[in-house]
């Protein structure tokens, strides 16, 4: 994600936080959500809202490389990563 995704991003978890109701929209119907918020969804791309809880957290695999094996700055970018402010990842 880039920076401005990651500001849409915590507004849209903040937002989920503080009102039940669009949190229901938005697990229910994610891609009217969003737009309703102004981040549009691509046609062709199916999306899910899944909640982590105390006790359940969702792992999320990305899709594999599409040719040969990783490269090192592939992998680097990958173990450098970056985390988010909204849970509890590491």
């Amino acid at each position: 994600m880039n920076e401005e995704q990651m500001q849409q991003y915590s507004q849209i978890v903040a937002k989920c936080w503080a009102d039940a109701e669009f949190k229901a929209k938005l697990i229910a119907d994610p891609k009217a959500t969003l737009a309703a918020e102004g981040i549009a969804v691509p046609d062709g791309i199916e999306l899910r809202v899944l909640e982590n809880t105390a006790t359940v957290v969702n792992l999320v695999l990305p899709p594999p490389p599409t040719e040969g094996e990783l490269s090192d700055e592939d992998l680097g970018s990958v173990t450098g990563g970056s985390g988010c402010a909204c849970c509890s990842c590491t």
